[in-house]
């Protein structure tokens, strides 16, 4: 799996902790090898017409992405659940 970062992304992860980090590299592995593997719980967000998904880091990080073709993706950005939902793609 190619996965291309955001200038949003890369400067979102360069503030998270080294602890999260270390997580967000691990579910990272794991998304790399199936992106709907049962503990990353992948989902597609509303509104579904802008084709935005986010896999859980930990119970509280989240990283939102977009399919971009069969094996390739583009992370958008990455941050704590309670503010990360409410940004607009």
């Amino acid at each position: 799996m190619e996965i291309i970062l955001t200038r949003e992304f890369e400067k979102r992860y360069e503030k998270l902790s080294t602890a999260i980090q270390k997580k967000a590299e691990k579910q990272t592995g794991l998304f790399s090898k199936n992106p709907l593997y049962p503990s990353l719980h992948t989902e597609k967000l509303n509104p579904k017409g802008k084709e935005v998904w986010s896999f859980r880091i930990d119970r509280q990080y989240r990283i939102f992405f977009r399919f971009l073709a069969a094996n390739r993706v583009l992370f958008l950005t990455v941050g704590p659940h309670e503010w990360i939902y409410n940004l607009k793609f």
